[in-house]
């Protein structure tokens, strides 16, 4: 990877995937788009129905995020520094406008959108995985002399991350809180936290995690569905099970293009969390494992980036956002084959989601535009690296406000 060349390889994996998600969503969401016109139609909003509904939105919304990544390529790094303090401040005041009762709209349990009348809806849960990431870049950036300390390290660190989990919990929002744990975990450790403070975070976790898991009945429902889902076929199982026979129906080659069975009313949310199982009911194993394939590159041109980073603020940020897309993308792929609970999240780049797109494409920009300013003879294991002085007290009085 040369200075100054943006990462070409990365581009053609993302943008394959946008385009893989347009045609699959033109396909699947065909039944979907017929429903909601129709009822539209009878409510005079429309004069009449359509199939491509959800395909049109989601191309507009393809268009509209073009221009976005391209700022988000060009400009510079800095001043994405100079921003980070207010843009998270404003994604926690959106995660707080969820709670008033005219703004956030609840959909499939879980009250995650604002719904304003003449502005498109947001889902603020998108924007905090971006601004966590920038914030706790230059947090972390400046105490990297301390990161390992239990005291001025990982305390205030899990204090942070528990303000936005908490957010994210109480709505609940249970698969993007995990994400944006995932998220943090990964930063943490690659600025130099300690192992051992990751794991008592994750054996904290765990123990908080449990009664939520046994006595919130909407978590209850999924996590026992999961487990077997013939308890609720018709309800909470009722996705595993459609999501199963979808995969289990395309077998190797699939039905082919435009032919799927289960998009016809029985994915729930087919052009947006179970495209994957629709996607591989069609196209069938061997073809499906291209897009597989694709987050696994996406992972690996992103490592690649984050450990040639140019400083240990873009360093920081490449980890954060790569280890986004592949975490998501594993946990909704997880979910389609029943080998993970539902959780209610996008397929990244290929799902319908204005507010999941945009923020996607935006923060592809950001990791494009620090492989702009790669430089070679970086590494994990160097950025890792730093001075012992935070076993003894520091010697400056540091402020964490």
């Amino acid at each position: 990877m040369k200075k100054n060349e943006i990462d070409t390889p990365l581009v053609i994996a993302i943008f394959s995937l946008v385009v893989f998600g347009i045609i699959m969503i033109s396909s699947v969401s065909v039944y979907e788009s017929h429903e909601i016109t129709s009822r539209w139609m009878q409510d005079g909003i429309l004069d009449e129905t359509s199939n491509s509904f959800w395909f049109w939105r989601h191309f507009k919304r393809v268009l509209i995020s073009i221009p976005i990544w391209l700022l988000a390529v060009y400009l510079p790094v800095k001043y994405w520094k100079k921003i980070t303090l207010p843009f998270f401040a404003v994604s926690i005041l959106l995660l707080l406008l969820l709670f008033l009762p005219t703004i956030g709209a609840e959909l499939g349990g879980a009250r995650s959108w604002i719904n304003i009348p003449y502005i498109p809806s947001i889902q603020p849960a998108e924007i905090i995985k971006l601004a966590l990431i920038l914030y706790l870049a230059v947090w972390m950036e400046k105490r990297q002399e301390l990161v390992r300390s239990f005291q001025y390290g990982f305390l205030p660190f899990t204090v942070l991350l528990s303000m936005v989990i908490l957010l994210l919990a109480v709505q609940p929002d249970f698969g993007s809180a995990l994400v944006v744990v995932t998220i943090a975990a990964s930063m943490f450790f690659v600025a130099g936290g300690s192992l051992a403070h990751i794991g008592i975070g994750a054996l904290f976790s765990t123990v908080i995690a449990t009664p939520i898991i046994f006595f919130v009945d909407h978590v209850n429902k999924r996590f026992m569905t999961f487990i077997n889902p013939d308890l609720d076929p018709l309800g909470a199982g009722f996705q595993v099970k459609q999501a199963l026979i979808a995969v289990g129906n395309g077998g190797f080659f699939g039905v082919g293009f435009g032919k799927s069975i289960q998009k016809f009313g029985y994915l729930p949310e087919v052009q947006s969390d179970t495209i994957f199982a629709a996607a591989a009911e069609e196209l069938g194993f061997v073809r499906i494992g291209f897009l597989v394939f694709a987050y696994a590159f996406i992972a690996y041109r992103g490592y690649l980036i984050a450990g040639k980073a140019k400083d240990r603020f873009s360093m920081l940020i490449a980890t954060g956002i790569t280890t986004w897309f592949t975490f998501q993308a594993i946990i909704n792929i997880a979910v389609s084959l029943a080998i993970f609970p539902n959780t209610g999240i996008t397929l990244p780049f290929v799902s319908y989601g204005g507010t999941s797109l945009t923020i996607s494409m935006l923060a592809a920009g950001i990791l494009l535009n620090i492989s702009r300013n790669a430089q070679e003879g970086t590494h994990f294991a160097n950025r890792r690296r730093v001075r012992r002085s935070y076993h003894s007290q520091p010697r400056r009085r540091v402020s964490y406000k």
